[in-house]
């Protein structure tokens, strides 16, 4: 009998996806639960699986063809029709040998004529000015579309400080082997960082709060957006009760839903919700920047690369890792005195992180 694939049902915000490609053509054995297609909406690729074994049949649509919530894909054959039943086997008749023919010289088999060999494609002359077009992933179009929003939406500001990162660095190297040892993963600057955008968050809570319509909403938890880049555009995954976390199962968290956003395993629910984010552009050189606010959200932390500068300590110059921090935020919701202290508190907590530790 035919069982339906059909696409499954997407968030109520995406209507639509595009169907990126088959992982089986019609007529292969596909096995229940083996993914057999990949569907890509705004946010996330979803693996479609089939519903059962059998043969992939009745193909309805092609790659970058449109998807619907719940639209009937392709069909898969299973095995539970009625099958004829194998025939009796016969003996087969003896034939007489045929006569030997004395001296017969043995006769050349016809040579099957060559295949004729496809030109190579003509290649453009050299230093041709040549254009290439590919269409823009869903993923890319929702994020431009977000960005416009929220340019368009919220009277974005930025404000900026530095921090001297020598204390978190010192900790980081006492440390770094016993962790290791003991969690099975490295000690990395963001665990730092997150806990002291919370603890900044219980100081200034309007920084964690949102607009909606003519409210305001205050959380009363800390949902914080870790953006990751991946081959097919940016992503803010949310790391859950992050001021509830251990270094640890910070560190954990977030290199799991890193691994998940590069490989496109992203849910929907791991994309939704946030109440503040955290961008990272240091990891690719970024020495300053001015982060755009991911709605609906009020403010977004910049973190930039780390690069030792002489500074003045105690009358003295010396020379030390510093990294220069931004905090775009929502000038509606936000006053400058709460985003510019907020940003001193976030520096605070990291050049005393012991403070990070006893929570004070």
């Amino acid at each position: 009998m035919k069982v339906e694939i059909r696409a499954p049902t997407l968030a109520e915000s995406v209507a639509t996806g595009t169907l990126l490609g088959w992982r089986k053509q019609a007529g292969e054995r596909v096995v229940r639960d083996e993914t057999v297609a990949d569907v890509e909406t705004d946010k996330v690729i979803l693996e479609i699986s089939a519903p059962a074994s059998g043969t992939l049949a009745d193909v309805t649509l092609a790659e970058g063809a449109e998807v619907k919530a719940g639209q009937l894909l392709a069909y898969v054959e299973t095995a539970d029709e009625v099958t004829p039943e194998p025939r009796p086997s016969r003996p087969e008749p003896s034939l007489p040998e045929p006569a030997a023919v004395p001296h017969a010289e043995p006769a050349a088999a016809p040579q099957p004529a060559p295949e004729p060999v496809a030109p190579p494609a003509p290649r453009p002359p050299q230093g041709a000015r040549t254009e290439r077009r590919e269409p823009m992933s869903r993923l890319r179009l929702r994020v431009a579309e977000r960005l416009l929003a929220a340019q368009r939406e919220a009277a974005i500001l930025t404000t900026f400080n530095e921090v001297n990162l020598a204390a978190v660095n010192e900790l980081r190297q006492r440390y770094q082997a016993e962790f290791q040892a003991r969690h099975g993963i490295k000690l990395g600057y963001m665990s730092f960082f997150v806990r002291a955008a919370c603890l900044a968050l219980d100081a200034y809570p309007l920084v964690n709060a949102r607009i909606e319509g003519t409210e305001v909403v205050h959380p009363g938890y800390k949902d914080i957006g870790i953006a990751v880049s991946t081959p097919r555009g940016l992503v803010v995954p949310i790391l859950r009760d992050a001021d509830r976390l251990s270094f640890a199962e910070t560190e954990q968290g977030i290199a799991e839903l890193a691994a998940r956003a590069r490989d496109g395993r992203l849910g929907l629910e791991e994309l939704t919700g946030g109440t503040f984010s955290i961008t990272n552009g240091g990891v690719f050189g970024s020495l300053l920047s001015t982060p755009i606010l991911n709605p609906p959200q009020s403010a977004i932390l910049g973190m930039h690369k780390i690069q030792e500068r002489p500074v003045a300590e105690n009358g003295q110059v010396v020379i030390r890792p510093m990294m220069y921090l931004a905090l775009s935020y929502d000038h509606r919701l936000i006053d400058g005195r709460d985003a510019v202290q907020f940003l001193v508190a976030v520096k605070d907590a990291l050049e005393r992180p012991e403070r990070l530790l006893l929570g004070v």
